[in-house]
């Protein structure tokens, strides 16, 4: 039996040093819930409610439906839809069939999906109509089966819907062009028509395939990390343990990450419903709604990156409504400056807990402790379960002294299984005995507490989200006036970073920075944009010709420096 790790000894008391591995896979939650809490509000959608008992009916009859559209144990089903109650629904759904949720933002653009398509190669897409447009752009060799066509109208309260339903000619009119595409196009409502799934109907194994998670890992395009049932239900067990004093069946955990991100996907498809909690979602963040909800339903649990809990608290404040009842405030996905903590503290004087992971690792490896020994500009201790290293950037095997900078690794039941369809990317990212390369530089101190310094891996982390500079310097080299182009993350002020793009023109003075934009717009989602794009006599490389970003973007920091002193 391993010694318990020493950091343990700062946990808030409760907390274990470890998790009991489960044993049954995430569709079971829906069950148990429907029975425990079956009358207990599971889902708040602007005010309309839907039971535990009834979500467990939905999501029989939503399983049936797609058996009957042929969905069978092992096959992909994309989901794209922003957070609602059919997107709850159709996760268990899927996943009580043994099938595979691969989750899609619905604001990516038509090439920004091809290429996930291509490599999942779902035949059933369960769709948000406004959204499914994107699917029949698509080329011919991108084929779906069905296509389940979501409005988000008929989740709302009725007089919202009727107020709301203005914009529908457009919509038919998309329905009709999609009707063309896609060989079987079915609504919604018509899936929840069926008869519920059979009781006896075979569920998955735990350790089987769950979710097919999107992200672009360390470097280049997205790849799909594989995530087991194990892998998620594991995390939601993990942080259920380490929000200690969590209460089943009394928590309202306001969804305001999309549930298409793993953290998002994490607080309220497994946490959230492990706890048989009121899920109050949101389609899109606008802090006058959270505010204007807290009035009404206020939250216990809210999960949320940097800059959504810095607007926030100055939304409140300046509406003078309370937040004290969020008990539990788990920030993640970027760092968390000292500003904003001291912000929201200040107006409600609940802590803002830090915690750090990602995709790979369902996502949460880290937390900062729920209590005094929290400790601010970490991301606080490893989770009940987890194990790390630091190791020598030169060299995975080898061990750095205590307290060097070095590789952070981890290993936990929440390390994801790979990612779909490769194998190579598979093996440099998981080391011999499980080890996740998690890509950033750490220092770890004498008690465990874990300080990120540096990212090995060049992504850009925009509210959250992983852009790959990759990914956007190829589409900046497909405009005709550009030839080649360098793509970094500049520093936010409260944290996070922006896009910003050092252009070598074809010739000086042709790039037109707002052309470029609206260039980069029709082909990239809205967050992977450059906001700032900077036409450079030359781009720095190295010995081996390829351009050194952090040179481009150290010189990028100093020319902003340079411009605010002027």
């Amino acid at each position: 039996m391993a010694p318990t790790p020493h950091w343990t000894q700062f946990y808030t008391p409760g907390v274990p040093a470890d998790i009991v591995p489960p044993r049954e896979p995430l569709p079971r939650l829906i069950e148990h819930a429907a029975r425990a809490a079956s009358r207990d509000i599971a889902t708040d959608f602007f005010g309309r409610t839907t039971t535990y008992q009834d979500l467990g009916d939905q999501v029989a009859r939503a399983a049936e439906g797609l058996r009957h559209l042929g969905v069978r144990a092992g096959d992909r089903v994309a989901i794209i839809l922003p957070n609602c109650p059919q997107h709850v629904v159709a996760f268990y759904a899927v996943l009580r069939l043994g099938a595979i949720v691969v989750e899609h933002n619905p604001l990516y653009t038509a090439r920004e999906l091809r290429h996930m398509f291509e490599d999942h190669a779902a035949r059933i897409a369960i769709c948000w109509d406004v959204a499914a447009a994107k699917l029949r752009e698509q080329p011919e060799d991108v084929v779906l089966d069905h296509l389940v066509s979501v409005n988000l109208l008929d989740a709302f309260p009725w007089l919202k819907r009727q107020a709301l339903r203005l914009p529908l000619p457009g919509l038919r009119a998309t329905r009709a062009k999609l009707t063309a595409k896609v060989s079987g196009v079915t609504t919604w409502r018509k899936l929840l028509r069926h008869r519920p799934l059979a009781a006896d109907h075979p569920v998955p194994g735990v350790r089987d395939l769950a979710v097919i998670q999107y992200t672009s890992g360390t470097t280049g395009l997205p790849k799909g990390a594989m995530l087991t049932h194990e892998n998620l239900l594991s995390n939601a067990l993990q942080a259920r343990a380490w929000l200690h004093g969590i209460e089943p069946r009394r928590e309202v955990v306001y969804s305001v990450l999309p549930m298409f991100h793993a953290f998002g996907m994490t607080l309220a498809l497994t946490l959230g419903v492990l706890v048989q909690a009121r899920i109050v979602l949101f389609p899109t963040f606008d802090a006058r709604m959270v505010v204007t909800t807290a009035q009404r339903i206020p939250p216990t649990v809210l999960g949320g990156v940097p800059p959504i809990f810095h607007v926030i608290a100055a939304m409140a404040k300046r509406k003078h409504v309370s937040l004290s009842s969020a008990r539990f405030c788990v920030c993640g996905a970027m760092s968390l400056s000292a500003e904003t903590a001291a912000a929201w503290e200040a107006e409600t004087g609940v802590p803002l807990i830090e915690g750090y992971g990602m995709t790979e690792a369902s996502p949460v490896i880290a937390g900062n402790p729920v209590g005094p020994t929290r400790r601010s500009g970490t991301v606080g201790l490893p989770f009940p379960g987890t194990d790390v290293r630091v190791v020598d950037l030169a060299d995975p095997t080898r061990d750095v002294a205590p307290g060097e900078r070095g590789e952070l690794l981890a290993r936990g039941p929440q390390v994801f299984c790979g990612y779909w369809n490769r194998p190579e990317e598979t093996e440099g990212t998981l080391l011999p005995g499980g080890w996740l390369r998690t890509g950033d530089i750490v220092t770890v101190d004498a008690d465990g507490y874990i300080t990120i310094v540096d990212r090995v891996k060049e992504l850009i982390i925009v509210g959250g989200f992983n852009v790959s500079p990759t990914e956007v310097e190829a589409i900046l080299r497909g405009h005709p006036d550009v030839t080649d182009a360098a793509v970094v993350g500049l520093p936010l002020p409260l944290g996070g970073e922006r896009v910003a793009a050092a252009i070598l023109p074809r010739e000086v003075g042709v790039c037109d920075p707002e052309s470029l934009r609206r260039y980069c717009a029709e082909r990239l989602t809205a967050y992977k944009v450059p906001k700032v794009i900077v036409e450079v006599d030359d781009l720095p490389t190295s010995m081996l010709g390829k351009v050194v970003r952090a040179q481009v973007r150290d010189k990028l920091i100093a020319a902003q420096a340079g411009a605010h002193t002027r």
